[in-house]
């Protein structure tokens, strides 16, 4: 797959198109938090409580599903706010660059990625028994990815400080890597392990296809006699030039 960093969309950064991976992503996201918000106290409130990832279930129950289902769960409506907003305006660019198959497949690495750092990283140092939940592991996937296609567009940070796509990356790498160190509401493990997960599969990955897509030399053997015999006259007449007083100067090949 040839990777064309060149954002092409009619719209502007801040106020991009709808394409279908973006869109139910958001669409499925929102419906999910009116549906948590509503029936929280219900037994269907329950249920979804048991999409939280939490770590030591994941390892000790086998809750694997928990690596997906905590992405479409939101605690506040300034957390969804947050999360979909930059879904939008940055992930638009990213599925229109990629095409939405490879989109949601990014996606969906980047969140689980994230997932299996916090489980980790819960498990040798944190708190095991807390709850996660949040698609923030894939939105830190999605702007590292923008950063990385379009690393000269400038955006405006916190909407006002207008700043190259690049070192925007590089401050929300940098905030969460040191929020990290820090226990709070937020999971900047997950953060930092969705822009970890993300930049290891745009360098595996598209490095891999860049060099696939080099044609290797085939073995011929009429190549190589021609090649021989071209060799062969070339000394010959090299000898040839020498005997007759030609030698006055280097050879250039």
């Amino acid at each position: 797959m040839r990777i064309d960093t060149r954002y092409r969309s009619s719209a502007s950064l801040f106020f991009p198109a709808f394409p279908p991976g973006v869109k139910w992503l958001i669409i499925v996201n929102v419906a999910v938090y009116i549906f948590n918000f509503f029936f929280f106290d219900s037994f269907l409130g329950g249920v979804l409580l048991a999409c939280n990832l939490v770590p030591i279930d994941v390892v000790r129950r086998a809750e694997i599903w928990q690596l997906v289902t905590y992405m479409f769960l939101h605690g506040s409506i300034t957390h969804i706010l947050f999360n979909m907003l930059t879904l939008w305006m940055f992930g638009a660019a990213v599925e229109q660059t990629w095409g939405t198959r490879r989109f949601l497949q990014y996606y969906f690495i980047c969140g689980i990625g994230a997932g299996l750092c916090v489980v980790l990283a819960n498990l040798a140092f944190g708190n095991p028994g807390e709850r996660v939940i949040g698609a923030s592991g894939a939105i830190y996937g999605l702007l590292l990815a923008f950063g990385m296609l379009f690393p000269e567009t400038e955006i405006l940070l916190m909407f006002l400080f207008p700043i190259k796509a690049k070192y925007a990356v590089m401050i929300f790498g940098a905030i969460a890597f040191l929020g990290s160190f820090q226990a709070g509401p937020v999971s900047n493990l997950a953060h930092l392990g969705g822009m970890l997960v993300g930049y290891i599969y745009m360098r595996t990955q598209f490095s891999t296809r860049r060099r696939s897509r080099i044609p290797q030399p085939a073995f011929s053997l009429a190549d190589k006699w021609r090649d021989y015999k071209l060799q062969r006259a070339k000394r010959k007449f090299q000898v040839y030039m020498k005997k007759h007083g030609s030698d006055k100067g280097p050879w250039v090949n």
